[in-house]
Protein backbone atom coordinates (compact mmCIF):
# COMPACT_ATOMS: atom_id res chain seq x y z
CA UNK A 1 0.00 0.00 0.00
CA UNK A 2 1.55 3.27 -1.11
CA UNK A 3 0.95 6.66 0.43
CA UNK A 4 1.29 10.12 -1.06
CA UNK A 5 0.90 13.48 0.66
CA UNK A 6 -0.29 16.55 -1.23
CA UNK A 7 0.01 19.78 0.68
CA UNK A 8 2.01 22.87 1.46
CA UNK A 9 5.82 22.68 1.66
CA UNK A 10 5.92 22.29 5.45
CA UNK A 11 3.34 19.49 5.55
CA UNK A 12 5.07 17.58 2.77
CA UNK A 13 8.46 18.00 4.46
CA UNK A 14 7.07 16.69 7.75
CA UNK A 15 5.67 13.57 6.12
CA UNK A 16 8.89 13.02 4.15
CA UNK A 17 10.79 12.98 7.45
CA UNK A 18 8.47 10.13 8.45
CA UNK A 19 9.28 8.28 5.22
CA UNK A 20 6.15 9.15 3.24
CA UNK A 21 6.53 10.66 -0.21
CA UNK A 22 4.76 13.88 -1.04
CA UNK A 23 4.20 16.59 -3.57
CA UNK A 24 3.99 20.24 -2.63
CA UNK A 25 1.11 22.06 -4.30
CA UNK A 26 1.10 25.84 -4.33
CA UNK A 27 -1.78 26.17 -6.81
CA UNK A 28 -4.97 24.23 -7.57
CA UNK A 29 -3.38 23.22 -10.90
CA UNK A 30 -0.40 21.61 -9.10
CA UNK A 31 -2.78 19.83 -6.72
CA UNK A 32 -4.89 18.51 -9.63
CA UNK A 33 -1.79 17.23 -11.42
CA UNK A 34 -0.50 15.52 -8.27
CA UNK A 35 -3.88 13.90 -7.66
CA UNK A 36 -4.15 12.73 -11.28
CA UNK A 37 -0.64 11.27 -11.15
CA UNK A 38 -1.44 9.45 -7.89
CA UNK A 39 -4.65 8.00 -9.33
CA UNK A 40 -2.90 6.88 -12.51
CA UNK A 41 0.16 5.44 -10.75
CA UNK A 42 -1.61 2.39 -9.38
CA UNK A 43 0.83 1.90 -6.50
CA UNK A 44 -0.66 4.80 -4.51
CA UNK A 45 -3.54 3.51 -2.37
CA UNK A 46 -3.91 6.43 0.04
CA UNK A 47 -3.60 10.14 -0.68
CA UNK A 48 -3.34 12.45 2.32
CA UNK A 49 -4.21 16.01 1.31
CA UNK A 50 -4.48 19.17 3.37
CA UNK A 51 -7.98 20.61 3.80
CA UNK A 52 -7.26 23.96 2.16
CA UNK A 53 -5.79 22.37 -0.94
CA UNK A 54 -8.58 19.78 -1.00
CA UNK A 55 -11.16 22.56 -1.02
CA UNK A 56 -9.59 23.91 -4.23
CA UNK A 57 -9.81 20.56 -6.04
CA UNK A 58 -13.08 19.21 -4.65
CA UNK A 59 -14.35 17.90 -8.00
CA UNK A 60 -11.23 15.79 -8.54
CA UNK A 61 -11.39 14.40 -5.01
CA UNK A 62 -15.06 13.53 -5.48
CA UNK A 63 -14.14 11.68 -8.69
CA UNK A 64 -11.50 9.65 -6.80
CA UNK A 65 -14.03 8.81 -4.12
CA UNK A 66 -16.53 7.62 -6.73
CA UNK A 67 -13.88 5.36 -8.28
CA UNK A 68 -12.86 4.15 -4.85
CA UNK A 69 -9.15 4.50 -5.58
CA UNK A 70 -7.06 6.00 -4.22
CA UNK A 71 -8.54 6.62 -0.79
CA UNK A 72 -8.36 10.38 -0.13
CA UNK A 73 -7.94 11.57 3.46
CA UNK A 74 -8.13 15.27 4.30
CA UNK A 75 -6.10 16.63 7.21
CA UNK A 76 -5.57 20.10 8.66
CA UNK A 77 -2.42 21.92 7.57
CA UNK A 78 0.09 23.75 9.78
CA UNK A 79 -2.38 26.61 10.30
CA UNK A 80 -4.87 24.25 11.91
CA UNK A 81 -8.27 23.02 10.84
CA UNK A 82 -10.60 25.04 8.67
CA UNK A 83 -13.67 26.47 10.36
CA UNK A 84 -16.07 23.74 11.39
CA UNK A 85 -13.47 20.97 11.04
CA UNK A 86 -11.84 18.82 13.73
CA UNK A 87 -8.21 19.01 14.83
CA UNK A 88 -5.86 16.11 14.11
CA UNK A 89 -6.01 15.18 17.80
CA UNK A 90 -9.82 14.95 17.63
CA UNK A 91 -9.66 12.91 14.41
CA UNK A 92 -7.21 10.42 15.93
CA UNK A 93 -9.26 10.12 19.12
CA UNK A 94 -12.38 9.40 17.08
CA UNK A 95 -10.55 6.86 14.90
CA UNK A 96 -9.17 4.85 17.80
CA UNK A 97 -12.21 5.22 20.02
CA UNK A 98 -10.60 7.20 22.81
CA UNK A 99 -12.94 9.37 24.83
CA UNK A 100 -11.91 12.19 27.07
Amino acid sequence: MGYLVIGDDQTVTGFRLAGIEGRAARTPYEAREALKAAAAAGEVSVVVITERIAAAVKAEIDACRLRGKPLVVEIPDRRGPMEGRKTIRELVKAAVGVTV
